[in-house]
């Protein structure tokens, strides 16, 4: 997968294409990526995609954005695994806002871009103060060379499958809804980075997983697996409990950290990238009177991990060989 991360686009060749911020490449994304490939193939064009960094309401509103599911590194992951052939990811900024809806249609998807063939979200909307709609895209094709096509919502046990129905879930704790609509676990990936080694002193040694979004969906205490951490065995997907939370109990400064405790695991992998996958929630996070309270929690908490992945069936993107 081609990708292009400019102030300004453009494409070499006639494309197909969709636009969105594809936040988590839910099942609602996956299936406007499935019919974008099925029609680009007929027409003989490449598939692109067409998203923002950062998301619309991020320059906005940023008092009023939404959690991120995904980091733009972990979104075009997701979009290349789906077979997508390139990505325009279009730097959202004031000037960027500004255009019109007309000058978007005329100006980026038929001078720029060459669109062909275009799909967009039942609920779509683009330009400045969000005028453009679908109704405007087809007024606009066919003096502008392209055909556009709407894509209906995906539902599921009538459920729209949103961004903001699995936020809420998520915030709600509630996984396994949240692992429906996204077709997967959700998953935070980041790099293991120096702590303060607490964990250690007192009989769980943890990985501090990086965290790029500082504002996470979810918070908590979580079974999880992981992925990464085996270099010489990249498939290998290691069971674990972590703490996603500001630690209460030991910190006063409110920091978020993520930590993953792995079982029976003593492996040095500062440096490496891991992903996350968050299974189930045990709790939410508590502040203890001392440690040794804290320390007994912790090991309950293990425990019930550890019963979860005796029990429960995992889903097949976290079937855990090491166990």
């Amino acid at each position: 997968m081609h990708t292009w991360r400019r102030a300004s686009i453009y494409a070499k060749t006639s494309i197909a294409l969709t636009i969105g911020n594809f936040d988590g490449v839910h099942l609602g994304h996956q299936a406007i990526l499935t019919r974008l490939k099925e029609r680009a193939h007929k027409l003989g064009l490449p598939a692109c995609v067409m998203t923002f960094e950062p998301h619309p309401r991020e320059f906005l509103a940023p008092a009023q954005a939404p959690a991120r599911l995904t980091s733009l590194r972990e979104k075009l992951k997701l979009i290349a695994q789906a077979g997508i052939d390139c990505i325009h990811v279009c730097r959202f900024n004031d000037n960027f806002a500004k255009i019109s809806p007309e000058q978007f249609i005329t100006r980026i998807l038929n001078r720029k871009l060459s669109v062909r063939w275009l799909l967009v979200g039942d609920d779509f909307r683009f330009g400045a103060r969000r005028a453009g709609d679908f109704a405007m895209l087809q007024a606009f094709s066919a003096t502008n060379g392209f055909e556009v096509e709407v894509m209906p919502s995906v539902t599921m046990d009538g459920q729209r499958v949103s961004s903001t129905t699995i936020r809420q879930a998520l915030g709600g704790g509630d996984l396994n809804t949240a692992t429906k609509l996204l077709g997967k676990p959700y998953s935070i990936s980041g790099r293991v980075i120096d702590g303060d080694k607490l964990g250690q002193q007192i009989g769980f040694p943890t990985a501090n997983i990086q965290l790029k979004n500082p504002h996470p969906p979810l918070s908590g205490i979580f079974v999880v697996a992981v992925h990464g951490a085996i270099q010489s065995s990249p498939a290998t997907i290691l069971p674990g409990v972590a703490s996603l939370g500001v630690r209460p109990t030991t910190h006063e400064n409110g920091k978020l950290v993520l930590e993953v405790h792995l079982f029976d695991f003593s492996y040095k992998i500062y440096g490496q990238y891991l992903q996350v996958d968050f299974l189930h929630k045990l709790r939410d996070e508590e502040k203890y009177a001392d440690i040794d309270t804290l320390i007994q929690q912790i090991k309950q908490d293990v425990a019930q991990a550890k019963d979860f992945f005796k029990t429960t069936p995992i889903h097949s993107s976290s079937v855990c060989s090491a166990l």
